[in-house]
């Protein structure tokens, strides 16, 4: 099966890598024609994933419309900013008839857009004309890219409306040690792979700040509390927001060492600005744009989100990340509720 690879940072390169060896043909597109360039001929991106060898069966490329025509499914892994960008240089190259035999488009980004508060099955129904709810599954869970390329045991969620499609996914990307299960709440999917990055900023401020497993044990459950106020108010199913999309990926995202979202909070604990931290950053962290879109959500819904509000203050408005986890602590007392 051709399967296209929309974005070549360390993810779209670990699932390129794990594809390649479940025999698939794959086809990675990177945006950069200079990095897209670097990684023909290197085989690796030295500072996003070392030491992972992309085979050279797989092909990369500068041209968005050599990844998506042929291939029966095309996976989205650019960051949630640029996701509508990227789709719509898909529609704008390829014709409608070849992207309309593209059987399904696996959402592999966490991330929710900043002013439409669109998710990111939402972006890409907005702009592929046509495009059913059924042609969209999203693959998200406890997944660093610097453990599945190297075939550390891994468990995920394919979450479609169309649990033919679901199903498919499950069937063509699982290997030995990735593991997937079907789910049919996308909303809550998606919902809980973006705040959770939210969250893991905070629990990254927490390590900066030099505070224990205590504080990590409070701010992963408290977060989860705000998550699934959120996810309650958006329609999604309780019990998608506590299994591997939720709680499964809030846990790894705010202990582990890989962590983009957690490593830019502990920048931030530490004294640096917003600023320094990204300058600092070779990737992406989502949880920093998406901290703007879930805050933007809470006011937007009428929801208490104490743990993201203070995000939200430390990250733009130049609190300080002791008056915000001193603020946390001294809210008005009241019973443990969800």
């Amino acid at each position: 099966m051709k399967i296209g690879i929309l974005g070549a940072g360390s993810w779209g390169i670990g699932l390129s890598v794990m594809l390649n060896r479940k025999g698939h043909s794959v086809t990675m597109w990177e945006f950069s024609k200079t990095d897209a360039d670097m990684l023909r001929t290197k085989r690796e991106h030295s500072v996003k994933l070392p030491g992972i060898i992309i085979p050279d069966s797989v092909v990369i490329t500068n041209s968005i419309a050599e990844a998506v025509v042929g291939s029966r499914l095309v996976v989205c892994v650019v960051p949630a900013q640029t996701m509508r960008a990227t789709i719509k240089s898909a529609v704008a190259t390829v014709k409608p008839d070849q992207l309309s035999s593209v059987n399904g488009w696996v959402i592999a980004s966490k991330g929710i857009e900043c002013g439409t508060l669109s998710l990111m099955t939402d972006v890409l129904l907005q702009e592929i004309p046509g495009l059913p709810r059924s042609k969209a599954v999203v693959l998200s869970g406890p997944s660093h890219a610097e453990e599945v390329s190297r075939d550390v045991p891994t468990a995920v969620v394919a979450a479609s409306e169309d649990n033919a499609l679901a199903t498919l996914v499950q069937n063509e990307f699982a290997t030995e040690s990735f593991r997937i299960y079907t789910n049919n709440d996308v909303v809550g999917v998606e919902l809980a792979a973006s705040v959770k990055n939210v969250i893991a900023v905070a629990a990254g401020i927490c390590d900066g700040l030099g505070f224990g497993d205590n504080t990590k044990g409070a701010i992963l459950t408290r977060g989860m509390v705000e998550i699934a106020r959120l996810g309650k108010k958006m329609g999604a199913n309780h019990l998608t927001l506590y299994g591997l999309a939720g709680i499964g990926d809030l846990i790894t995202t705010c202990m582990s060492r890989h962590s983009r979202n957690r490593r830019i909070g502990e920048l931030i604990g530490s004294g640096l600005t917003l600023q320094e931290a990204l300058g600092r950053m070779t990737m992406v962290a989502e949880g920093v744009e998406t901290t703007r879109s879930v805050y933007a959500l809470a006011k937007k819904h009428g929801i208490e989100m104490p743990i993201t509000t203070e995000v939200y203050n430390t990250l733009f408005d130049g609190k300080s990340s002791k008056a915000a986890a001193r603020d946390l602590m001294t809210r008005e007392f009241k019973p443990e509720h969800w």
